[in-house]
């Protein structure tokens, strides 16, 4: 996924200001793409450069509302319909996991009892955030209900990763002053 079509996704739904979308961005994205203001902003930029999204309104203190264009419709809808998917999980948690023998026992029982309950955390919040979608908190127009899936997918990964930590704290990696270079 490239921030350029989340921005125009996140548009198709209707304007907003760079402040709104990065606010979008985090609240709604953030736990799997992250994207800093300074990067938003930029790329709105390109994006109006390219004729995909188009100045909406101004406001005071000269925000800018965008809005989507047809051109910009279409380039987010060929992005989804690409077959060339992107399907590179970038996960520091499982690149560490490589390296787990290097730490002693007790830190890295510490080490995944914390990923345990950050990924605990995370897909309760992620099941709460669905749970008000199920009952009908956010409507029920078509973006809602393509985000409901997209937070399930989250669910699910979260507990994966919360269970595969919990597991993990149940295996010897090796970590013994022995098996060290």
């Amino acid at each position: 996924m490239s921030l350029r079509h989340a921005l125009l996704g996140m548009l198709a739904e209707g304007p907003a200001s760079g402040y709104d979308l990065a606010g979008n961005f985090l609240r709604m994205l953030g736990p799997v793409w992250p994207a800093q203001h300074p990067k938003i902003y930029a790329e709105l930029a390109r994006l109006t450069d390219d004729g995909l999204i188009e100045v909406d309104s101004r406001g005071p203190r000269g925000r800018k509302a965008y809005r989507i264009t047809e051109a910009g419709l279409a380039e987010v809808r060929r992005w989804l319909s690409d077959g060339d998917v992107d399907h590179t999980l970038r996960l520091e948690p499982v690149l560490r996991s490589f390296f787990f023998w290097l730490m002693p026992p007790e830190d890295l029982d510490a080490h995944l009892a914390r990923e345990e309950e950050f990924f605990s955390a995370t897909a309760a919040a992620y099941r709460e955030y669905a749970a008000a979608k199920d009952r009908g908190e956010f409507g029920d127009a078509p973006h809602t209900k393509s985000a409901r899936l997209a937070i399930e997918a989250g669910v699910r990964l979260y507990q994966a990763l919360a269970d595969w930590a919990a597991w993990a704290r149940e295996q010897d990696p090796g970590n013994h002053e022995e098996a060290r270079p």
